[in-house]
């Protein structure tokens, strides 16, 4: 066998390792959510049913407007993107008794619902569309 065929079959090696290690981060996390907690439910759960209980307060507006936040998320990931979301838009508008889901709303569920290396999209975004960042300081800085 030659030296280089040798080194070939070890960096693939090495790759590969590293790609079921990458997967298996991911693989974890998403157990790790659908865990049930103390109350019997996991995080999935809940999500699942924060985002049926608001189903019917959502219009074609804030559907599009929900969809242009989450567009930067690489297509194989938006629609986890999208539920993890709205769940926290649900949680919150449940817990306010909102009667329709508001901009102001998805906002802050986006704020809350991301980490924060993904507020920089949502801030130029908001900028471009001309709404003001003023309410929502005290979500950024959290």
């Amino acid at each position: 066998m030659s030296l280089g065929f040798s080194l070939f079959i070890m960096a693939w090696m090495f790759i590969l390792v590293g790609l079921f290690a990458i997967g298996g981060y991911f693989m974890f996390r998403k157990f790790l959510k659908s865990m049930p907690k103390n109350d019997g439910k996991s995080d999935l759960d809940w999500q699942d049913y924060y985002i049926d209980q608001t189903r019917h307060l959502w219009n074609e507006e804030t559907l599009a407007f929900l969809n242009e936040l989450v567009e930067p998320v690489p297509q194989l990931f938006r629609d986890v993107a999208r539920r993890t979301i709205a769940g926290k838009i649900g949680q919150l508008a449940l817990e306010e008794k909102a009667s329709t889901i508001t901009t102001e709303l998805i906002i802050r569920g986006y704020i809350l619902g991301t980490p924060k290396r993904d507020h920089k999209f949502l801030i130029t975004h908001l900028k471009s569309k001309e709404i003001s960042l003023t309410p929502y300081e005290k979500y950024l800085k959290a």
